[in-house]
């Protein structure tokens, strides 16, 4: 709970501090380069609480295994929007108001933008549309240690 740039500024955290840090081509004193790039897991917490089912009284939850990342958001996807459609750019803002003011005050990239983002960024990661559930989950796969 707390206000939005606060709530996902402590999520990204959280992600960042319990992931792996790769050394890569970096020298022996770099801080290393995080598993997952940090613009696709941007661009998924961002989605996930810009366009939540905010009537689902259920908050936001993040799972961090050792093999993926879940990031579970209360509510489907809204009207007829698809996974396949999201892969596209396609868009079905769910909270409009909130979406406008989070454009300021989060990392933002464009609308209808952010799931190809990450993909782009980041192609291991899948997306389940639980409509019985009523959740949407991101998987974000992790590599090996």
């Amino acid at each position: 709970m707390g206000k939005l740039e606060a709530v996902f500024d402590k999520a990204l955290s959280f992600i960042t501090r319990n992931i792996r840090h790769i050394q890569a081509d970096q020298n022996v004193n770099s801080p290393g380069k995080l598993e997952i790039p940090k613009v696709a897991l941007e661009e998924l917490l961002a989605n996930a609480l810009v366009h939540r089912d905010y009537f689902v009284s259920s908050p936001v939850r993040i799972f961090i295994f050792d093999d993926r990342i879940e990031i579970i958001s209360p509510g489907h996807l809204p009207n007829n929007l698809t996974i396949e459609n999201i892969k596209r750019g396609n868009s079905n803002i769910r909270n409009p108001i909130l979406a406008s003011f989070a454009s300021k005050i989060l990392p933002y990239r464009g609308l209808g933008n952010g799931v190809r983002r990450a993909l782009n960024e980041y192609p291991a990661i899948e997306f389940i549309d639980d409509r019985d559930g009523n959740h949407f989950f991101v998987i974000i796969k992790r590599r090996s240690a």
